[in-house]
């Protein structure tokens, strides 16, 4: 089978497309035939091996896992014995993990626990673009923002994979929703159901005299003192993204700061580290079935343009999710 490998850290064009065997399923893990995938951030760090602190986990010298690819839509082709959700014929989504598991490839395995069926009325290519940053979105505004009706949020980059999801979420729940992109992205988030868009090349969020409950940072452009002025008493910021900085340093100063301005006053500053689990997945393809939440997709490669999806990626530019596709 085809499949994108890596067997050195660096640009793009690190990443190959080769013949390699097709993976078996453990006993708990389930073979899919891989329908679509979607790109995140997550695979260019692991590509080039940056933040340095990856190498700890991901190989000092060179990756030990030479595949990419986490978010993963596709039909199940085998089962191990002790799987019992699964059939071979299933449609499911969810996200890769293991040494065989990159979803940028013709199959790929992973454990049962990491997918869910895909509802029949999504595709494929909308079940890809779920995992990473859907989940990332949900659990920042519902389980740490405590998201609810009527409160006013702030999205900043939410044209991105996150932002387009966290617009979308932050209706389902009924919340007044202020979204910060560039001039270009303006009427796209509008259509997703923003109430109410900023520029950020004409107006700084963090400098006006509006206040909200609750700010999802998907950028990390502005201190955290700045994005602390503008919310309400007892108002909640999630940070779900920004520059780490070659060794994290920029990251962990950030979250220790975080955590000591939090300590001196109601306003909560907080991070979100997303955890991928099958009742999150469920509600989010339930989200995307009824309507309430439609993907946004802006580009879609095949598995040998590989290297081009993640360089665009990287660029930061890309509107909501960038999906490789095998239609």
């Amino acid at each position: 089978m085809k499949a994108a490998i890596y067997t050195r850290y660096g640009p793009p064009e690190v990443v190959q497309i080769e013949d390699v065997e097709k993976p078996v399923p453990n006993d708990n893990g389930v073979l899919i035939k891989v329908r679509a995938a979607s790109v995140n951030p997550y695979d260019w760090h692991f590509m080039r091996g940056l933040p340095y602190l990856i190498r700890l986990m991901a190989g000092f010298r060179k990756p030990k896992v030479t595949r990419l690819g986490a978010d993963v839509s596709g039909q199940v082709e085998a089962v191990g014995k002790n799987v019992s959700q699964f059939k071979p014929g299933d449609e499911v989504f969810g996200a890769c993990s293991g040494p065989f598991s990159g979803a940028f490839a013709e199959y790929a395995c992973t454990p049962e626990s990491a997918l869910v069926l895909k509802p029949a009325n999504v595709t494929f290519e909308q079940a890809a673009s779920v995992p990473i940053a859907a989940l990332t979105a949900l659990q920042a505004l519902r389980d740490k923002a405590k998201t609810q009706w009527g409160h006013k949020v702030l999205v900043n980059g939410a044209a991105g994979g996150v932002g387009t999801f966290g617009v979308q979420i932050a209706k389902s729940f009924g919340a007044e929703v202020t979204a910060v992109c560039s001039a270009r992205n303006i009427e796209m988030v509008r259509s997703i159901g923003a109430d109410r868009v900023i520029d950020y090349t004409q107006q700084d969020f963090t400098k006006s005299a509006q206040r909200y409950d609750i700010i999802l940072d998907n950028v990390g452009n502005h201190s955290l003192s700045a994005c602390r002025r503008v919310l309400n008493p007892k108002g909640i910021l999630v940070t779900a993204g920004g520059q780490a900085g070659s060794w994290m340093l920029l990251a962990i100063a950030r979250a220790l700061t975080a955590l000591v301005l939090s300590s001196f006053s109601s306003r909560k500053l907080l991070g979100v580290l997303v955890k991928l689990n099958q009742v999150d997945l469920t509600v989010m393809g339930e989200l995307i079935a009824t309507g309430k939440v439609t993907p946004v997709i802006d580009k879609r490669y095949k598995l040998t343009e590989i290297s081009d999806a993640i360089r665009f990626v990287e660029t930061g530019h890309a509107r909501g999710k960038v999906v490789i596709t095998w239609e």
